[in-house]
């Protein structure tokens, strides 16, 4: 009988090597046919279950962190109602480039907290994209690809915007999502305002109590309704879902959708901030916008903001029907887009 393994009970070095070997097998791989084969075999490196938490700004961020200190940085930025699992086949591949790549749970997700009871829970997008700067300063970055989907575009967005000098270049899912109160303000036909159903939802006291009460599976049915095409299991699933359980998650949310209609306040530190995004303010930094062809969330056309990019630009449609959460639908393009971005 063949002796059995010895455990290696060390956390750090089991996650080194897991993530080490996927890697290495992806690197060995043909770009095209490493998508399906780490789908199929779904590995996930262990540092995305043990996140490393610094303070920055307002917050203790939880962030995982691969690939050479020294290497040029890359920050991926998870949207809602998801977190940092959506690049859990990202990261590996950048890291094996020799990418320093960051991703962090937004503010009310996973482990990221609040240094102060009196903070105000506030989910506006100035807010976001602060959070960003501020881990970047944390971390003694002084520039980074930014790129994100979802909540994360948006973010990324703005950073690109209001901080060329922080970010050497973007990706961004569904393209240019900076807004405005007042351009929020405005109706739109009915068939789109029916696909923002939950922002609603969420601007009624019973749609809070809701969502408090029901918020794993209000968001499976998200995630179900946004990438119909998307057949995750449970244990995928289940592996973000813990990311819902942080005590500032129902807060988060729902700020951030009333915000958006203009029935919850801001910060007014905040304010010279959002006065320059609600001009549209254009993005100068090499950029590459993305869409899924079976994205079933509310997004633009990429004609509506192609405009929007004044620097090199290219815009990708992934195919295969590829929802709303690109990053975890289709890694390989979402990894090879970051890759090709610093090079337009």
């Amino acid at each position: 009988m063949p002796t059995p393994p010895l455990e290696d009970k060390d956390p750090n070095r089991r996650g080194f090597i897991r993530a080490a070997s996927l890697a290495t097998v992806l690197a060995g791989l043909p770009l095209g046919a490493r998508a399906e084969t780490s789908a199929q075999a779904a590995i996930i490196p262990a540092a995305f279950d043990g996140p490393k938490q610094i303070d920055a700004g307002g917050l203790n961020i939880g962030y995982v962190e691969m690939g050479p200190k020294g290497g040029p940085a890359v920050l991926l930025l998870h949207g809602w109602p998801y977190d940092i699992h959506a690049f859990a086949e990202v990261a590996p591949r950048l890291a094996a480039a020799g990418h320093r790549v960051i991703v962090p749970h937004l503010r009310g997700h996973g482990t990221t907290r609040f240094l102060s009871i009196d903070t105000p829970r506030n989910g506006q997008q100035a807010a976001l994209a602060m959070d960003g700067i501020g881990l970047l300063d944390a971390l003694g970055v002084k520039q980074a690809i930014v790129a994100g989907f979802d909540w994360g575009a948006r973010t990324a967005d703005i950073m690109a915007a209001l901080w060329p000098e922080r970010c050497k270049a973007l990706v961004s899912v569904s393209g240019y999502l900076i807004g405005s109160q007042k351009a929020n303000a405005a109706p739109l036909p009915p068939a789109a305002e029916l696909q923002w159903w939950y922002q609603f939802y969420f601007a009624t006291e019973r749609g809070r109590a809701g969502y408090a009460a029901n918020t794993e599976a209000f968001n499976r049915l998200i995630w179900t309704l946004a990438s119909p095409k998307w057949t995750f299991d449970d244990a995928t699933f289940a592996r973000t879902a813990k990311s819902f359980a942080n005590p500032d998650h129902v807060d988060i949310v729902i700020h951030n959708y009333r915000w958006r209609l203009g029935l919850a306040q801001g910060e007014a530190r905040f304010d010279d901030l959002e006065a320059k995004l609600a001009v549209g303010p254009p993005i100068t930094v090499p950029a590459i916008t993305m869409e899924g062809d079976a994205n079933g969330a509310p997004h633009p056309p990429p004609a509506a903001y192609a405009g929007k990019f004044k620097g090199p630009y290219a815009h990708r449609l992934i195919t295969g029907g590829i929802g709303h959460n690109l990053p975890q639908e289709a890694p390989a393009a979402f990894a090879q887009a970051v890759l090709d971005v610093g090079k337009l």
